[in-house]
């Protein structure tokens, strides 16, 4: 199937990487391991982060030229290069689709719509533009992919019996990160040498921007949790950068002296490296959805240590991939992190289950072949129509 594909919040070939972009990416490998032409249809940005009424105007005024000059090219297309369906990635009022209601609806193909949400207590406020946006295209996808479980409740109230619902958890490609998990003591041992520290000292691991907000409060939450385990010899690699970074690096600096190493961003396989060398991922995961590094560090055999909040919980079970104290508590937060500190033989097991459930539950290949079913179902109802 041909496939215009769009991510009104980030496109996928953005510069700046994020846990959205890299979603986003996925959805695209995933529909070409099902053997799908997919093309990223446009690279308009829908998103207002400020509750700008105005520009929130501005905004769906071009996103509607823009999806009427999207339609004539299709339309002058020969019939083989035309797309048989459109693909949005991550609509809500702060990033609605402006665009693939009116092309869809011209070019009489499915819509597709991976990961939507809606929140009726936007209605009337500052996105009130944007929600109205958002819950129009939600209302006209023919299929919704949901990645979150908090998401469904609301948005199965507001689309109709005749919108396919699939449920499908975020995924990797669980063969990049075990391909580096298998060099884990090689790459451990270049760490040690690169920083000056012993192979033996254990490697706690974050990857998330630096920015204002959740990932703020979560980095945060992580510095006074571990300034209470000075009394170990751990070492921190901080994997991320953003605007907060010298505010961040400063605070973790005070809280826990001598213990972080800031690498700043990391391409995929520099990230993999770094899963790998590490023996758990620490990340209290303020307002995460999800959280990809969650789900990566898992793929490279990293157990999780995690607020229990939100979709975490979806993608780490407490007990057996991870740790995952209650949300705002460093104590709880930094007592299962000395508990993992302490007790190698739990850590090695939360790491085989840890690798085990991302390859059995969480890959691209399973998600792929998930995606193309929802496809194909959804196509042949289109056509009896």
């Amino acid at each position: 199937m041909r496939i215009a594909f769009y991510a009104p919040m980030k496109p996928p070939d953005h510069l700046v990487p994020s846990g959205d972009r890299q979603l986003a990416r996925l959805f695209l490998r995933a529909l070409a391991h099902s053997g799908h032409q997919s093309e990223i249809a446009c690279h308009f940005v829908s998103r207002d982060g400020g509750g700008d009424r105005e520009r929130q105007i501005r905004l769906r005024s071009l996103g509607e030229k823009l999806a009427a000059r999207l339609v004539r090219r299709f339309q002058a297309y020969p019939p083989g290069r035309r797309p048989e369906a459109w693909f949005t990635y991550h609509v809500y009022h702060k990033a609605p689709d402006w665009l693939g209601p009116p092309i869809t609806s011209e070019l009489g193909i499915p819509y597709f719509i991976a990961e939507a949400s809606t929140a009726p207590k936007r209605a009337g406020g500052p996105w009130d533009i944007g929600y109205a946006g958002a819950n129009q295209a939600i209302t006209q996808a023919d299929a919704i992919f949901t990645v979150n479980s908090d998401d469904w409740g609301c948005l199965e109230a507001l689309v109709g019996p005749k919108t396919y619902h699939k449920r499908l958890f975020p995924f990797v490609d669980s063969a990049l990160f075990g391909s580096a998990a298998a060099q884990r003591e090689n790459i451990r041992a270049g760490y040690a040498h690169q920083f000056g520290w012993p192979a033996t000292t254990p490697l706690l691991l974050v990857v998330a921007m630096m920015r204002a907000g959740a990932k703020r409060q979560s980095y945060h939450l992580l510095a006074t949790s571990l300034s209470q385990l000075t009394d170990q010899a751990w070492r921190l690699i901080v994997v991320g950068d953003g605007p907060c970074r010298d505010e961040i690096t400063q605070e973790l600096d005070e809280l826990a002296p001598g213990r972080a190493v800031f690498v700043g961003e990391m391409g995929e396989a520099g990230l993999a490296d770094a899963y790998a060398a590490c023996d758990m991922l620490v990340w209290p995961a303020v307002d995460e959805a999800f959280g990809m590094s969650l789900l990566e560090a898992q793929a490279a055999g990293l157990p999780i240590i995690a607020s229990k909040q939100r979709g975490v919980p979806d993608i780490v079970s407490p007990g057996v991939t991870g740790l995952l104290p209650p949300p705002n508590d460093t104590g709880a937060f930094a007592a299962a992190i000395r508990r993992l500190l302490d007790d190698d033989s739990l850590r090695q097991t939360l790491s085989r289950a840890a690798a085990l459930r991302v390859r059995e539950q969480f890959d691209i290949a399973r998600a792929a072949a998930e995606i193309d079913r929802t496809l194909q179902i959804v196509e042949m109802g289109f056509r009896r129509g």
